[in-house]
């Protein structure tokens, strides 16, 4: 038996107004059926209107933009409802989990509080302070937040990214709405997190019966969360279907196209990027707004718009669909091959060895009229890591766990706290000034923003061209250089004469990017570079990455929480947590077999871009947070957290007192893993051999 529809969305259109008062149209035209207990996933790249559909169902576009057409919730027509009427609707029928979990929460009061207002303000009869905060709690406790009375006390900023989203949705299901609007929940968060949080939503829609509007750019958590699936593109919906079917045989270009930018984390499946970029709003048209980008293009695409047809509910926005039949995204969009790779050797290009780094607490005390020293807490302690010439080390782990933090140590070019680092033979402790301006140029970055890096009043050439003055290049040598290192990351030689703002964020990556060669660095560090960015435009980069490497480019060392990244650019992979390295090896080793159980926590928190293979999956869901900066103790940081120690008898005292050290099972092999009961090749927990080194407590 059908469930009964509880949204029905018919010629939804949206509007923004630009500096001269034209309407930019940013969803044309969109329709769906929600029923009860149903997920609908709605994707597509950037400005596709997403987020615009998922506003507009709950009044809450921006000052200007206008809606139209017909969103009607049980009944109810929500386009054009008077804000009193829409109030008493938000909350109690339908409710919305933001990406950014703090712009739905009020600065300076307590979470608790906040969700138990949401229960006083649609609950009849009304509940007293008490009892709202005591069904807070059971609210917290539901969506499997750990410690939820102080999660309750707390301040939305004292909280991680991953406590306030799970917040977020026991505020969204405190009343059981009928329809829940979650607008990348995830996008934000690390792979272990994310899985916590859509472990959340899940159950929590499962104990509302809430029917649930996933917006993602992540084709992963569509797969494994989704019923059907919508694929948005300029505003419209372009391709709808059960989410077996889309992913299986795709009839839209642009599907095929997404499906083949995704990397996957079970094979290193060479990446498909879609050329071109997507129409400006209102710059669609006329015909297939997917047109000037589409290998398959007609004379007819051009001329008429495709209206969503085709047979058993798999619609497509597409005159070409027989000519998709059995093709490949590396078919349709294809890509010339790279050239062939020199392996990586010789001596290492970068060694660091015991790199420890700590932060004074804020404040000070005072005993007896004498100056206390300040407190410290570690954000590195004892990580150990190598980068050959021609390398790719990708260095992984949740937010905190020390890996932007190793970047910024050894971009330093100074003396550590504790351990060593040494770059092309030179160890930083004991630089000249002369060493110091040699290596300014050997080493560069890549940061996550790129235009944190690039001053938006100056033009692409001129970005381009800084290094090269600061190491003193000639004027003549600098004007050749520039054009060819626009080419060479894929721009023209005519974006020298714009500027940052002017170009998107791929694009701005890649100006980056060809600023960080321009002095033809030997060693090139990336702290997540395609974290946010759609996952067409993360291939291109990738892509590009790629082929520097297998142009003799620098070696890298790759930070990123996307393990589905590490599979696709990465040689080698070192694992932190909290401060320390935890796991190092060669990609297939650590990916095949990985041996400390934070790893395999990772790697099953990552989605695959496959339904069935997805749903078939065992996650390790991992209790707690992620830690913080701490104090220097001995034993296990992970111990906390790890489903191992959990199940250990007297033996876990040996994870509680002797801090564990890297050992390989096979010293040849340079799989390395600082555990002391370590996965063995069949996967269970194992014994090493050796007593690893002890380490008391630094006091």
């Amino acid at each position: 038996m059908t469930a009964p529809a509880v949204l029905e969305v018919k010629d939804l259109r949206v509007s923004y107004g630009d500096a001269s008062g034209r309407a930019m149209p940013v969803v044309r035209g969109v329709g769906f059926t929600l029923r009860r207990g149903e997920v609908l996933g709605l994707v597509g790249e950037s400005g596709a209107g997403k987020t615009a559909t998922a506003l507009a169902l709950l009044g809450l576009l921006p000052p200007g933009a206008r809606a139209g057409g017909s969103a009607r919730l049980l009944g109810t027509e929500l386009i054009g409802l008077p804000v009193r009427e829409l109030a008493r609707l938000r909350g109690r029928h339908i409710a919305m989990v933001f990406q950014d979990p703090l712009a739905a929460f009020n600065p300076a009061q307590r979470v608790g509080d906040q969700i138990g207002e949401a229960l006083r303000i649609h609950q009849r009869p009304r509940p007293t302070r008490e009892s709202a905060r005591r069904r807070a709690m059971e609210l917290l406790e539901g969506v499997r937040v750990p410690d939820p009375a102080r999660v309750a006390r707390s301040y939305p900023h004292e909280l991680s990214g991953g406590l306030r989203q799970r917040a977020v949705i026991a505020m969204a299901i405190a009343n059981a709405p009928d329809v829940i609007v979650a607008d990348e929940p995830t996008s934000a968060l690390d792979a272990t997190v994310q899985a916590q949080v859509l472990d959340a939503l899940d159950g929590a829609r499962r104990a509302t019966g809430a029917a649930l509007l996933l917006v993602s750019h992540d084709l992963g958590v569509i797969a494994g969360t989704a019923d059907r699936v919508a694929v948005m593109y300029a505003g419209r919906i372009v391709e709808t279907a059960p989410v077996d079917a889309l992913f299986a045989t795709p009839r839209m270009p642009y599907t095929l196209g997404l499906l083949g930018s995704v990397p996957r984390l079970d094979a290193a499946v060479p990446l498909t990027p879609i050329p071109g970029t997507p129409p400006a709003p209102g710059g669609a048209g006329p015909g297939c707004a997917f047109a000037p980008r589409c290998p398959l293009v007609a004379a007819q695409c051009r001329t008429e718009e495709p209206q969503l047809h085709g047979p058993d509910g798999h619609l497509a926005a597409c005159m070409r669909q027989d000519a998709l039949a059995g093709r490949s995204a590396a078919g349709l969009f294809p890509a010339s091959a790279p050239p062939r790779r020199t392996p990586p050797g010789g001596a290492p290009l970068l060694r660091v060895t015991g790199l420890t780094k700590s932060y004074p607490l804020p404040g000070r005390s005072a005993a007896l009229g004498r100056r206390r020293p300040r407190q410290r807490r570690l954000a590195l302690e004892r990580v150990d890591l190598e980068v050959r010439r021609g390398e790719t080390v990708a260095l992984v782990g949740e937010s905190g766990s020390g890996k932007t933090s190793t970047l910024m140590e050894i971009i330093a070019l100074g003396a550590p706290e504790s351990g060593s680092i040494e770059i092309a033979g030179y160890d930083t402790s004991a630089l000249s000034r002369a060493d110091v301006r040699r290596l300014r140029g050997a080493v560069q970055i890549l940061v996550q923003d790129p235009m944190a890096s690039l001053d938006p009043r100056m033009r692409v050439a001129d970005l381009v061209a800084e290094p090269l003055h600061a190491q003193r290049f000639p004027k003549a040598a600098i004007a050749a250089k520039v054009p060819e290192l626009l080419r060479r990351v894929g721009l023209d030689a005519s974006d020298a004469e714009r500027r940052p703002h002017r170009f998107s964020g791929g694009q701005r990556q890649r100006i980056a990017l060809a600023r960080a060669l321009a002095v033809g660095p030997e060693l090139l560090l990336l702290d997540e570079p395609v974290s946010a960015l759609d996952v067409s435009v993360q291939a291109g980069i990738l892509d590009l990455l790629r082929r520097l490497r297998a142009e003799h480019g620098p070696a890298c060392l790759f930070v990123t929480h996307d393990l589905a990244v590490v599979r696709q650019i990465a040689d080698r992979v070192v694992v932190m947590y909290g401060g320390r390295t935890v796991e190092s090896g060669a990609v297939p080793d650590v990916f095949g077999a990985p041996r400390h159980p934070y790893t395999r926590a990772l790697l099953s928190a990552v989605p695959l871009p496959d339904p069935p293979a997805e749903r078939a999956r065992v996650r390790v869901v991992l209790p707690g947070e992620p830690p913080e900066a701490a104090e220097r103790s001995a034993g296990c940081r992970f111990r906390g957290r790890c489903p191992v120690y959990a199940a250990l008898g007297v033996e876990r005292t040996r994870c509680e007192q002797v801090t564990p050290v890297p050992v390989g099972a096979d010293p040849l092999s340079g799989h390395t893993a600082a555990c002391h009961f370590p996965h063995d090749t069949e996967g269970a927990p194992g014994r090493l051999g050796s007593e690893p080194e002890e380490h008391p407590p630094v006091r």
